[in-house]
């Protein structure tokens, strides 16, 4: 059984295996496993989970059950859109999917922001299995945009967005 709660600096290591294994598994029939390599190696390289667990109003959030970290999760407010939560990161590992870990990281990431009107996020088009679960838990499509999480990335995304109130 996995139990949802605030990461830890020590938990850092795992997250990124996590992370590392989860995009090759989504993503290498997508972008191709070197360039998998090579966001995985920018955006959930240790400096990075370090900056998003230090981020004031951030909630960095594990699923674990004592073993492994089978789950994370992170969002924060937005400074530039009022009372908008961002949901930067929802992953759960490809062994574990549709085991209820997802949602219930996502649940608690909802009740993290208790002045946030919206929740917002980005997701790749070609991620239908991610689609699906957003627009299950009350996410439409708001924009698409041509530079996921980094401007520059070249990598387009889907923007979704759930009203909080």
């Amino acid at each position: 059984m996995f139990f949802v709660r605030t990461a830890s600096e020590r938990d850092l290591q795992k997250v990124r295996t996590l992370l590392v294994e989860t995009w090759h598994a989504t993503y290498d029939g997508i972008y191709g496993a070197e360039k998998v390599q090579e966001i995985t190696n920018s955006w959930h390289s240790p400096a990075a989970l370090k900056a998003k667990l230090a981020k004031k109003g951030g909630e960095f959030l594990v699923a674990d059950d004592g073993k492994r970290i089978g789950g994370m999760g992170f969002a924060f407010m937005a400074e530039d859109m009022a009372k908008t939560a961002l949901l930067r990161q929802l992953y759960v590992h490809p062994d574990l999917q549709r085991q209820g870990i997802g949602r219930d990281i996502f649940a608690e990431l909802e009740s993290c922001f208790p002045d946030a009107e919206v929740m917002r996020l980005e997701v790749e088009p070609k991620n239908t299995a991610a689609i699906a679960f957003y627009e299950a838990h009350g996410f439409v499509e708001a924009d698409r945009i041509k530079d996921c999480d980094v401007a520059g990335s070249g990598i387009e995304a889907i923007v979704m967005e759930k009203p909080l109130v």
